[in-house]
């Protein structure tokens, strides 16, 4: 019985060179002789092909992403950190992306929330020695790379829009070398320029706007240590809107003579499921991945949680976030039952960190953590660790896993999660005010005590906090910006970098 199917595609030449054509290679030589080869060499490392016909902008990113040694911050497959497609779900479903493929605006959205730095160009908001400019940088450069999003027909190739990644630039013929992330079609190929640069020019009819280039370099330092922002659970539009214009309103529209009515306006009218939009970044280990002795990356990772903990807990808006939760009115309008006993997070935790070491993604209903025991030791130069260890059962098979916890005192001891009182990292007062901080600075505004008002902004400026604490709270201050583009669908629209 014959099977339909397509075997690869024939690349059109001209305009298009075989990347392995004798021309191209001589384009290659020429190219690392002018020194605009320079940024190849890291892509090439990382050189994948999309795993799905619609994938092209995922497996662009990704690649530049691994190249660029980004860390994701939590684990791929067993103990590996390393950024994947099905990772890059935080703009758009992947069942929405496997369907119909993604904007260029909101692959913009996913390299910024992956902790990347981003500048993104629709073509007709640039021109073409613009874009000459950008290509040439990152060819000479090992430390950026550009994606282009642009119309196979000005190729002459078959299909419509398309991502991928430029790795290498020869300044006398001006073409650019295309590293074609669908590998299956068509291998890598040099292209002209102009004639790239007329695909980016192709209206993309399900936004109405025209295609781009984006330029993607590391931030100065690791983005989201302790905490990040989640859009993965289906209430996250309603939360984004509730904190980036609810707030305001409710402390213009209210009378606020004082601090804590102020925590009383915002806590009270928090959405009941607020728990899944502010994550804890944990880290997490295989029982079988050694014994109690940390590796000297885990003892680093863990010591900047900790420290940025530390800058947290030293602030003046944390004592008074700790006071209003004591007090009577905190404890009527904010109860989190059992929300913040380390066991019961712990043992949530262990269950996702099953799945992830497991590299299966199955619903969490599938895995079950009975119990968990906290332990607590000395390590070599005197520290003190602090680490959950939970046996997850799912199905006929278990798995230890352990959760390394940052402390900023130290003072837990050995237990198990028959006891519900023990109460660590993360605690409300810890995430609330770590969100009052990333909130942007108009939410202020409508306060109309001037004396209040110059109370609130003393508590959350952000020139009275560490650079460590000060990168924290900016990254989820830019992450929250890119929510609201989302939930407002202009991330095709607004493509700047979310303002600090």
């Amino acid at each position: 019985m014959a099977m339909a199917g397509l075997y690869r595609r024939l690349l059109p030449s001209p305009p298009c060179f075989d990347f392995a054509s004798s021309h191209g290679k001589q384009l290659f030589v020429e190219g690392i002789q002018n020194g605009t080869m320079e940024g190849f060499y890291r892509l090439i490392s990382y050189f994948q092909t999309q795993s799905e016909p619609a994938y092209c902008g995922l497996a662009s990113l990704a690649m530049v992403l691994n190249a660029l040694a980004i860390d994701p911050g939590r684990k791929w497959k067993g103990p590996w950190r390393w950024f994947d497609e099905s990772m890059l779900d935080c703009c758009e479903p992947l069942e929405i992306v496997k369907a119909r493929g993604i904007t260029f605006g909101k692959l913009v959205c996913l390299a910024h929330c992956a902790g990347a730095k981003v500048e993104a160009f629709h073509a007709s908001q640039s021109t073409i020695n613009d874009f000459r400019k950008y290509v040439l940088k990152c060819s000479s450069s090992d430390d950026c790379h550009l994606i282009s999003s642009y119309h196979r027909g000005a190729l002459k190739q078959t299909g419509t829009g398309h991502f991928s990644p430029i790795g290498g630039y020869h300044v006398g013929k001006d073409m650019a070398l295309i590293l074609d992330v669908a590998r299956f079609k068509y291998p890598p190929h040099w292209v002209p320029l102009t004639a790239l640069w007329e695909g980016m020019n192709y209206i993309d009819e399900s936004t109405g706007k025209s295609r781009g280039f984006m330029l993607i370099s590391r931030p100065h330092t690791e983005p989201g240590m302790l905490y990040t922002l989640s859009c993965k659970h289906e209430s996250w539009n309603s939360i984004a809107k509730f904190l980036m214009d609810d707030v305001p309103f409710l402390l213009k529209s209210e009378d606020v003579q004082d601090i804590y009515k102020v925590f009383s306006i915002i806590f009270t009218s928090l959405p009941s499921n607020f728990e899944e939009f502010i994550k804890w970044i944990a880290e997490i280990r295989r029982h079988e991945d050694g014994d109690s002795s940390l590796s000297e990356e885990e003892k680093t990772r863990l010591a900047v949680k900790e420290e940025v903990l530390r800058h947290v807990h030293e602030t003046s808006l944390f004592k008074h976030v700790s006071s209003f939760l004591s007090s009577s009115c905190g404890r009527q309008t904010l109860t989190s039952g059992d929300g913040d006993a380390l066991p019961v997070i712990a043992a949530s935790v262990c269950c996702q960190g099953a799945e992830i070491l497991g590299g299966k993604h199955s619903s969490p209903a599938v895995y079950c953590c009975p119990e968990t025991c906290v332990k607590c030791w000395k390590a070599e130069d005197d520290k003190s660790i602090t680490m959950v260890s939970g046996t997850v059962v799912n199905g006929n098979t278990e798995q230890g896993v352990d959760v390394l916890i940052p402390s900023s005192s130290g003072k837990l001891c050995c237990t198990c999660s028959s006891k519900k009182n023990i109460r660590m990292h993360p605690a409300s007062s810890d995430v609330l005010t770590v969100l009052l901080l990333s909130l942007p600075s108009t939410t202020w505004d409508g306060i109309t005590d001037e004396k209040l008002l110059k109370e609130i902004h003393d508590l959350v400026s952000h020139e009275n906090l560490s650079t460590l604490l000060q990168e924290e709270v900016l990254h989820l201050r830019r992450q929250l910006h890119i929510l609201k583009r989302c939930q407002e669908g202009k991330v095709d629209e607004d493509l700047q970098a979310p303002l600090s």
